[in-house]
């Protein structure tokens, strides 16, 4: 049996030693990211427990194609390309999206239903607006970087950890992840900002998991709520935590509860 393509993709996989569950999960990064924020923990976390894990570098981040065309790529482009994947995984899988890519999640499940769905840190159905507004006045030094970030420039280490973290980070993990991060296409942040706001009636058709971290700075807690109250589904908010949850310290704790709801929906 010839092994997936996933359409070029870069897409990282972590299997169990033994058999496997029979619904894998699909892992989508954020902005400015790729699929490495899925492989210092969480891949083979879930792979131990028993799940084939997966994660895919979007359009133009990381090892997949397309880096100099990044601007041209959408949102639509985004969840084009986790369709690409789920059509070579054997069985539809859960998908786990973390901030612009629970917004992909959450585009793909306009026209598909999933077995279930996590919105970690993710942009609210409402967009960015919100967001942007809050950030421009509490965080204006973030702001300013993350701008300098979208025009091809580099944000400041120390802005990567203001922006992912509220516990301790080690030095070198920091600079790893500094190295690894990237621009950002303009025209998805547009998407996420005004122009692609997600038909929130089909993706209720999908069980969803919605987490938060109490000290983010990029996604704060109301949005988290609201985008829980939009689905009718209730917030976890992690206390002690930042945007990164999937990096920080304490990254055990969102798993585990995902895990825990893996098993609550019977998959």
């Amino acid at each position: 049996m010839n092994p997936p393509r996933f359409e070029n993709l870069e897409v990282l996989v972590r299997t169990p030693a033994g058999e496997a569950h029979p619904t894998p999960l699909l892992f989508v990064h954020g902005a400015y990211a790729a699929a490495w924020t899925w492989e210092e923990h969480f891949l083979q976390y879930f792979a131990d427990a028993g799940y084939a894990a997966y994660a895919v570098s979007l359009s133009g981040h990381g090892g997949s194609p397309g880096r100099k065309q990044l601007d041209s790529f959408s949102i639509i482009d985004y969840a084009r390309d986790v369709t690409s994947v789920v059509t070579e995984l054997p069985t539809p899988p859960v998908l786990i999206g973390h901030s612009m890519g629970g917004f992909v999640v959450q585009k793909y499940l306009e026209k598909y239903q999933a077995p279930g769905a996590v919105l970690m840190c993710s942009v609210p159905p409402q967009g960015l607006l919100t967001a942007a507004v809050g950030m421009m006045f509490s965080k204006p030094g973030m702001m300013r970087d993350l701008n300098n970030l979208m025009s091809g420039g580099k944000a400041s280490p120390e802005t990567m950890r203001e922006a992912l973290f509220a516990q301790p980070v080690a030095l070198e993990d920091l600079n790893r992840y500094y190295k690894a991060s990237q621009s950002e296409s303009h025209r998805a942040i547009w998407d996420m900002s005004m122009f692609g706001m997600p038909r929130t009636g089909r993706v209720k058709r999908t069980p969803l998991l919605v987490q938060g971290a109490e000290h983010d700075h990029l996604i704060p807690v109301s949005l988290v709520e609201m985008t829980a109250r939009t689905y009718g589904v209730e917030a976890h908010v992690f206390p002690g935590m930042g945007h990164g949850l999937m990096l920080e310290r304490d990254w055990e704790k969102p798993a585990r509860q995902i895990l825990d709801w893996l098993k609550e929906l019977g998959l």
